[in-house]
């Protein structure tokens, strides 16, 4: 329950899915603004507002802000509808969908109108400005994002989860690749918060079917995968992975795609995409046998085989292991040494590298993608899929 309510924005948590689902059916105010076009550092500023706040302003409230943030963001709501089950994400999801076609800019100018409401309600003027923390960035729900000491920092953050990645955490990650690729830092880091680096896919994703089907859902999940791979692909800076513990899936695969992997020693990295009827992404299936040889890619891509990181390192999927109890202080004060070298010497030369093979990596992006589509809307995938959920459920 922590973990899901830990989606909505900070600071206020959901207490109890009994509370949340008695939330009546919101009638979100739709008219235009009379003072239209909010800024991005306006609109960034009423998130910051928003964690100042002292008093929690209620369930109804508390999912208005959340739809006039998705909306700001992200726009009309396109995701499919959970389950009758998934109480929380439902509500959510009715909450946003009930905003029907009002525009990212508007959306936004009511977001910083309600902001500055609550605020006022608290005896605060609704000008105020809330200063921004050193080196952060734009909120995410399911990510900390910073800059410090030249490096940008992509954290997961559902440690309750493993760092479970879900649709919306695909599109979050996606948007702070964006963001880092266009700011200052000279490097940026991926890591985990909590005992995992990632577990991989969310498999409740597979669970949310749209209207158009199991063959809508694939082409959506298709089109997402092939934006994220993508994203790995054409980042310009240096990409650096520290590995803080066990990592799985997509997590693991788009490892072929940094430039640095740094790992603790009690992280291990698997791939068990047979074991799920599904086939290999984030280029793994020319990445890997080219690191490690076809041999040792094909016991982890096709036979689901666990490494550890020892073993990783050995094969060269990973650059090197440090002991747990010495893990961050020696990776973050190599990487603070890296950070203060020449940025764009560092840049261009890795330009230059992966210009040898973008347009291949682009071509495998999309092979993977097409047959993952093909394995989604299979009964081989179906039935390996629910046998893993209810394999989880007797546990």
């Amino acid at each position: 329950m922590a973990a899901v309510a830990q989606k909505l924005p900070a600071p206020w948590r959901l207490v109890t899915l009994r509370r949340l689902s008695s939330v009546p059916r919101l009638k979100l105010h739709t008219s235009a603004s009379p003072m239209m076009g909010v800024t991005v550092q306006q609109f960034d500023q009423a998130k910051d507002r928003l964690s100042s706040l002292k008093k929690d302003p209620g369930n109804e409230v508390k999912l208005q802000i959340y739809a006039l943030f998705k909306q700001a963001t992200q726009g009309p709501c396109n995701t499919p509808k959970p389950g009758m089950l998934d109480f929380v994400n439902k509500v959510k999801w009715d909450a946003w969908k009930s905003l029907g076609s009002v525009s990212q800019d508007e959306a936004r100018q009511q977001y910083c109108d309600l902001i500055g409401s609550l605020v006022a309600a608290e005896g605060g003027s609704s000008a105020h400005v809330a200063a921004r923390p050193a080196g952060s960035g734009p909120a995410y729900e399911t990510l900390l994002v910073t800059t410090e000491d030249d490096i940008t920092t992509i954290t997961l953050n559902r440690p309750a989860k493993k760092n479970a990645i879900t649709t919306e955490m695909y599109n979050d990650i996606i948007a702070a690749l964006d963001q880092a690729a266009k700011d200052n830092s000279v490097i940026t880091v991926f890591t985990g918060s909590g005992d995992f680096y990632c577990s991989g896919n969310d498999l409740s994703n597979f669970t949310q079917i749209p209207e158009g089907g199991v063959e809508e859902s694939a082409r959506r999940g298709g089109d997402l995968l092939r934006k994220y791979v993508k994203a790995y692909i054409d980042f310009p800076k240096p990409l650096v992975a520290v590995v803080n513990g066990p990592a799985v899936g997509i997590s693991v695969t788009v490892l072929g795609l940094f430039d640095l992997i740094y790992a603790t020693d009690r992280a291990t990295f698997h791939t068990p995409f047979s074991q799920l009827g599904q086939s290999a992404e984030g280029c793994s299936s020319y990445t890997f046998p080219k690191i490690m040889g076809p041999a040792k890619a094909s016991e982890m891509l096709l036979f689901n085989k666990k490494l550890s990181a020892v073993q990783a390192c050995e094969l060269g999927l990973v650059t090197e292991v440090f002991p747990d109890s010495s893990f961050q202080s020696e990776v973050w004060t190599r990487l603070k040494v890296y950070a203060k070298l020449p940025p764009k010497s560092l840049s261009l030369s890795k330009q230059l590298v992966r210009s040898v093979e973008r347009d291949r990596l682009h071509a495998v992006n999309d092979a993977e993608v097409e047959l993952l589509k093909e394995r989604w809307t299979s009964d081989e995938c179906f039935n390996a899929v629910m046998a893993f959920f209810q394999a989880k459920a007797k546990l």
